[in-house]
């Protein structure tokens, strides 16, 4: 209708259903391409269990012919059958491929749920868990454990031993291997908004391993092992801070002083830190809002950032660089302490 009226009354009030039923069967049959030679029969049995054991495998089996695009492509194809299949629900081929079409839907919300966007972190955790952690089950049967024990989240850490060896033993590789980087995307994501350098690097070496991995340049078998080792890295960073006796926000500090790593190697780690808890001192106690937007009061900051690195040695020709990350690091702390 909202064509035929922009178009002043000219062309069709709908459209054909030929023409829906021919896009629909188009779409249906990328979608059986895609999943060529994978067994989906099982979805039209009775059992809602063999039904949701169905869709990890069905993830894993696209992940594995397309790592770089299987799961976008899919996705979209599926969105435009969904659409195509809405304008004929009651036609004769729509009727025929009905419970196919459910499945695909089903396979992209699985897709979909783990899309971390601007969803509560606590609701990813919790959903991402449910399908790990001994959600496929013996027999392949997926089991809502957490759900029927009346928890909202499983007591297990992110990054623990213990859920790591969860992930790895998962019989679905390449879906292992998307979780856990969707898992630690959102994990840096959360320290981006207190620790600069440290959420940088971590972000710059998950990029490496998933491209190296869609690139096929490493086996899957690979980029999971590469991933849980970054995983237990950034389990062990949080810890460093509180070993040289930091809180959160001088640890952030102390990461963009040690970002030069000559710096590390003539100052070494105890110094470092003595810096950056001056550091947070005098920031905290000169930052006003919206400070880092008036040019006068953000050169007084750099000079005092300069001032701090020569009274303590910083070494001359990596001042510039770390006054520059320490002002970075400011920017992103300094909107909790005057919020």
């Amino acid at each position: 209708m909202h064509t035929y009226t922009q178009s002043g009354g000219r062309g069709e009030t709908a459209i054909d259903t030929a023409e829906a039923v021919a896009a629909m069967l188009e779409k249906y049959e990328v979608c059986c391409d895609m999943l060529h030679g994978f067994d989906w029969s099982v979805w039209k049995t009775d059992s809602v269990a063999d039904r949701l054991a169905l869709l990890g495998p069905a993830q894993e089996y696209l992940l594995a012919a397309d790592p770089a695009d299987g799961k976008e492509r899919w996705c979209r194809t599926v969105y435009d059958l969904s659409r195509a299949y809405a304008l004929c629900p009651t036609h004769a081929e729509a009727e025929r491929i009905r419970e196919d079409v459910a499945f695909f839907q089903a396979v992209r919300s699985a897709f979909l749920k783990r899309e971390s966007g601007e969803r509560d972190p606590a609701e990813l955790d919790h959903a991402i868990r449910q399908l790990v952690s001994r959600a496929v089950s013996a027999g392949d049967e997926v089991i809502d454990v957490f759900s029927a024990a009346g928890l909202e989240r499983p007591d297990i850490s992110i990054l623990s031993d213990e859920f790591l060896a969860e992930v790895r033993d998962m019989p679905q590789r390449n879906l292992a291997v998307e979780l856990l980087r969707k898992l630690l995307k959102g994990e840096i994501k959360t320290r981006r908004r207190k620790n600069v350098v440290q959420s940088r690097s971590f972000a710059e070496m998950l990029k490496k391993a998933i491209n190296s991995y869609h690139n096929r340049a490493i086996t899957t078998q690979e980029v999971l092992d590469e991933l849980i080792r970054l995983a237990k890295h950034m389990r062990d960073a949080e810890g460093r801070g509180e070993q040289l006796g930091l809180n959160d926000d001088e640890s952030a500090f102390y990461d963009a002083l040690a970002a030069n790593e000559s710096a590390v190697d003539v100052m070494g780690d105890a110094q470092l830190a003595v810096i950056a808890q001056e550091l947070v001192e005098k920031v905290k106690a000169n930052a006003s809002i919206d400070w880092q937007l008036k040019e006068t009061v953000r050169a007084k900051m750099r000079v005092m950032v300069r001032r701090i690195l020569k009274k303590y040695g910083y070494p001359p020709d990596l001042q510039e660089s770390a006054t520059r990350t320490v002002l970075e690091q400011a920017e992103v702390l300094c909107g909790e302490w005057v919020g």
